[in-house]
């Protein structure tokens, strides 16, 4: 087994240092992050950091980039208080992932990349129309990661859109029938399959998997 070291690390030419470490941490969310500037239109972005924080209150979180050049997304979300997160899914994965040019402020990604802006129930941030599963979140705080620059971002879910079909009864999301991909490191992407899926874990109690009736997985 390679060993590598955190000197071995530092000592990296900076494109390999770049995808070993964010390759580390495993699959992670894939989503397009969109805000509406209050002059200039309309940006979205793709994001590999947005996780789950709770669920009452239903908040999300994610990572700003380095405030080293301007972000566009994290001003927008300062300006006005809201956004939208949407899973990019198996069919749009290569314009989701041009979404991470560094194009100049004035210029929107929605119109260079072929995604379409869609406004739901008068939120004032787009959602992106091909996604499958979106979100609109309104801005609620922010802590300051002062190791590296970045900022943690939190925001309130306020909004949701799925199609009804991929909702279990009890109310659980099947994101493999939405096609939901996962990101590898910064640039890959990947369609995770369903193992299996467990009850609710509880000392002293055999575990049970959903699918001990032989029901299908898909």
């Amino acid at each position: 087994m390679k060993h590598v070291s955190a000197s071995d690390i530092e000592g990296m030419e900076k494109i390999f240092r770049l995808n070993l470490v964010n390759s580390l941490s495993g699959y992670k969310s894939a989503n397009l992050i969109a805000t509406k500037s209050e002059e200039k239109g309309a940006n979205v972005a793709v994001f590999s950091s947005v996780t789950h924080l709770g669920s009452d209150p239903a908040l999300l979180g994610f990572v700003t980039r380095p405030e080293t050049v301007p972000r566009n997304t994290y001003k927008n979300i300062k300006d006005t208080k809201f956004f939208t997160v949407n899973h990019i899914h198996q069919d749009m994965i290569a314009k989701a992932h041009q979404t991470a040019a560094k194009y100049e402020e004035e210029v929107s990604e929605f119109k260079k990349t072929g995604l379409e802006e869609e406004y739901l129930d008068e939120f004032y941030a787009p959602y992106v129309k091909q996604c499958a599963i979106k979100i609109g979140c309104e801005y609620v705080n922010e802590y300051q990661i002062k190791e590296n620059g970045t900022a943690l971002v939190i925001g309130a879910i306020k909004h949701v859109y799925f199609d009804e079909s991929i909702q279990t009864p009890d109310g659980w999301l099947r994101l493999e029938d939405a096609g939901t991909v996962a990101i590898n490191g910064l640039d890959a992407y990947a369609l995770p399959a369903l193992l299996d899926r467990f009850h609710y874990a509880r000392p002293g109690q055999e575990i049970k998997s959903f699918f001990d009736n032989n029901e299908p997985k898909d």
